[in-house]
C-alpha cells in the first residue's frame, strides 16, 4: 500500500507538559499503519492569542502512514482524549495538542481538517521544528519552510531539548 509523508505539530502547557508531548510521540509511532521517521527537539513557546496562560512545548513529527487523513485524524483525536484533552476554550490552556500540518502534497478545505494547516506558515512553533527534521519540506501554496522562517522571528520561540 501506498504511504503519504505526515506532518504533525504537537503541543502542550498542562501539567507535564514535555511529557505529554513525547508520549503522543511515541503513541504515533503505535497508531497501525503510522511510522514516525522524524521527530524535532522539543520548543518552548509564549502563548498566541490567549495570553495568560503557561509557556507551551511543542515539537514537530514527520510520520510515514498508509492511513487516510481523516483516518489519521481519528487515531489523533483518541490520543489527546487519552492525554485528558477537552475543549473548553479556543486557544486555551491543553494537555495535548495534535495538528495535522501536511499530508503529502494534498491541498483540500474539509469541515474536519484544511491542508495545509492554515496558519502553520506564520506559526514559529511550527516552521522552527519543521525546519530542523525537514529543512527542504515546500508548504503549498506559501513556499518553502525556509523562505517563511523570516516572517515569523521574535514569536519567542526557544530550543529547549534536543531531538
Amino acid at each position: 500500500m501506498e504511504e503519504d509523508r505526515v506532518f504533525i505539530g504537537l503541543g502542550a502547557n498542562v501539567g507535564e507538559a514535555a511529557s505529554h508531548v513525547l508520549r503522543a510521540l511515541e503513541e504515533l509511532d503505535r497508531i497501525e499503519g503510522c511510522r514516525v521517521i522524524a521527530r524535532s527537539s522539543l520548543y518552548r513557546t509564549a502563548p498566541i492569542g490567549k495570553l495568560d496562560q503557561p509557556d507551551f512545548v511543542n515539537a514537530v513529527a514527520q510520520l510515514r502512514t498508509s492511513l487516510t487523513p481523516r483516518d489519521l485524524l481519528d487515531e489523533m483525536l483518541a490520543i489527546e482524549r487519552r492525554h485528558g484533552r477537552v475543549r473548553q476554550e479556543k486557544n486555551g490552556p491543553r494537555t495535548l495538542d495534535l495538528d495535522l500540518l501536511l499530508f503529502g502534497d494534498r491541498v483540500d478545505a474539509h469541515p474536519d481538517v484544511t491542508l495545509p494547516h492554515p496558519r502553520m506558515h506564520v506559526r514559529a512553533f511550527v516552521l522552527l521544528p519543521l525546519n530542523e527534521i525537514a529543512p527542504q519540506c515546500a508548504i503549498p501554496g506559501r513556499g518553502s519552510v525556509a523562505s517563511l522562517l523570516p516572517g515569523v522571528t521574535g514569536q519567542g520561540v526557544t530550543r529547549i531539548h534536543a531531538a
